[in-house]
């Protein structure tokens, strides 16, 4: 167990935690979750011993065991990979070496075998034996070949570094697990291999993570950052939402009777756990949730930004037709043989293997970069509003917020004044003074939040988003995915985020070197689909999907 006694963070006059008293138990996985800037990683840090906080105590049960993923992707570049995995159980690896050294050292007595007796049964009670064989094991489902495994760290690629730190955390089955955005940099197969290996975990698991999927495939408790404090609630990120939206709803009710509200929410709480559906894990989270009282349940805090994409005019019969379109980069092939049109209502989700060919495809469609081959065009009624990756050269004139809009207002906007430009920065929840801040000092989710507040003043009816959830917050995510199931324009997009894809897409279409893979149906089935997975390892030249 960890106890958390009257734990105080500040630094100068901004005061992170207040005096936070909370237990996290065996058994249980606790998503972290908060606004940007509230503390989540910090809190992570003080648990962990890096971190003291200025008041208060973090108490561990006594011998167990903690595991924190790290960030420093070099700080292990010397080391094999499979040593870097194995020195994740850092008393293993001590016990290891210090035997290793009695029977290298040629003036070793008859009290240092001894010694090394001693650690050799120490060794194997904590599983040193097949050690090797387990962190290969974890590499492997990880997604790292086998001849990648006596490389040194210094000489794979970074998207493996972080799966390489993953496997350290993860090995030796901590009793405690701490994870900080454990899903970045990882492909779609490799997050759902973590999803079912933390949904059977049996210890403690604390994650901060912003993909909504995850956490809801891995929570049983939410630990929600607010207010300088943090309260757990039962459930996974979307009853914790659901619940506390709905919470929210029945204070503002007036008129509905006491004893209805306790009843619709009952009636949820019934419903939720009855859908539970996922291992142990679901398990656990349907028992915490029949056991819950509606007392627990609070309305949220938290404010969400207002994301409302609203079309000037309807797309006519012609949208996007796209033929032959090829593009690569340093000789690599990125897609090939891209051929498609776009239909009314379509909501089509980009996928691919290598992160850059969807990014490519965008930058092509809207004529910032040169195709290889092939040809693409845009009917006359549309609209476009573009999301990039990349957003960097929109900040660096130095503007307010206000002066930066007014440069983006379109010509059918005749009367762009400063209340009508407050308006959409306060959709973006920018107010009072927040609208003279300068362009080049905003945060990252402070400008994508600028750049939806853009897309929005364009009234389009065509929107293309290329990782729209990067650098915003859980609020933000939210609303920005309602708001394109809302729209009723026509939507091309890829994220990370799964939630976002499988709730907005109805058409999958995969940019692959060899082809294209399209298909009208959601993402899950699509990454379910039998034929779909042959198709993809055929398209790929490997057998990874089969």
């Amino acid at each position: 167990m960890i106890s958390v006694n009257n734990v105080s963070l500040s630094f100068g006059k901004r005061v992170l935690f207040d005096e936070v008293n909370i237990n996290f138990i065996k058994g249980n996985c606790y998503g972290v979750i908060g606004a940007n800037g509230a503390g989540k990683s910090t809190f992570l840090k003080i648990l962990s011993g890096e971190i003291e906080p200025n008041k208060g105590r973090v108490e561990i049960t006594k011998g167990e065991r903690m595991s924190f993923l790290k960030q420093n992707q070099f700080e292990f570049d010397e080391q094999t990979v499979l040593n870097t995995v194995l020195m994740g159980h850092k008393k293993m690896w001590d016990v290891m070496h210090q035997k290793d050294a009695i029977y290298a050292d040629p003036d070793a007595t008859e009290d240092d075998y001894m010694k090394a007796g001693e650690l050799e049964a120490e060794f194997g009670e904590m599983g040193g034996y097949t050690a090797e064989s387990d962190a290969a094991t974890f590499l492997s489902g990880l997604g790292i070949r086998e001849d990648m495994h006596q490389m040194l760290m210094r000489d794979i690629p970074s998207n493996m570094k972080v799966r390489v730190l993953l496997a350290q955390a993860l090995f030796g089955n901590p009793d405690i697990l701490l994870l900080d955005e454990p899903t970045n940099g990882l492909d779609i197969e490799t997050i759902a291999w973590l999803e079912n290996f933390l949904a059977d975990y049996e210890n403690i698991v604390l994650v901060v993570s912003h993909d909504r999927h995850f956490l809801d495939a891995v929570c049983t408790h939410v630990a929600d950052v607010d207010r300088a404090k943090i309260k757990v609630f039962t459930g996974n990120y979307t009853f914790w939402y659901e619940s506390s939206q709905l919470m929210a709803r029945q204070v503002n009710d007036k008129n509905k009777k006491t004893e209805e509200k306790r009843a619709a929410l009952l009636d949820f709480i019934a419903r939720f756990s009855a859908n539970a559906s996922k291992s142990k894990q679901a398990t656990s989270r349907k028992k915490a949730l029949e056991k819950l009282t509606i007392e627990e349940i609070e309305p949220s805090n938290r404010r969400y930004p207002g994301i409302i994409f609203q079309p000037l005019r309807e797309v006519g019969n012609q949208i996007l037709n796209v033929e032959n379109l090829s593009s690569s980069v340093d000789g690599r092939k990125l897609f090939d043989k891209v051929t498609f049109s776009v239909n009314k209502g379509e909501k089509i989700a980009f996928l691919s293997r290598d992160p850059l060919a969807v990014t490519n495809f965008f930058e092509i469609i809207n004529s910032n970069k040169e195709a290889d081959g092939g040809k693409f065009e845009w009917g006359t009624t549309i609209t476009k509003a573009y999301l990039p990756l990349e957003n960097s050269e929109f900040f660096q004139n130095g503007l307010s917020l206000m002066d930066w809009l007014r440069q983006y207002v379109p010509p059918h906007v005749t009367d762009a004044d400063e209340p009508f430009l407050r308006g959409f920065l306060g959709k973006m929840l920018f107010s009072g003074d927040d609208i003279q801040k300068k362009t080049n000092v905003l945060s990252g989710g402070e400008k994508v939040r600028c750049m939806v507040s853009r897309m929005m003043l364009q009234n389009p009816n065509c929107i293309i988003l290329d990782q729209p959830t990067n650098h915003l917050d859980l609020e933000s995510i939210q609303s920005f995915n309602e708001g394109c199931t809302m729209f009723p324009g026509v939507v091309l997009l890829t994220s990370h985020d799964h939630t976002f894809m499988q709730t907005v897409a109805t058409r999958i279409i995969e940019l692959t070197p060899k082809g294209i893979i399209d298909r009208l149906m959601t993402f899950d089935e699509y990454m379910e689909d039998k034929r779909v997975k042959e198709l993809r390892g055929e398209m790929y030249g490997d057998a990874v999907f089969a």
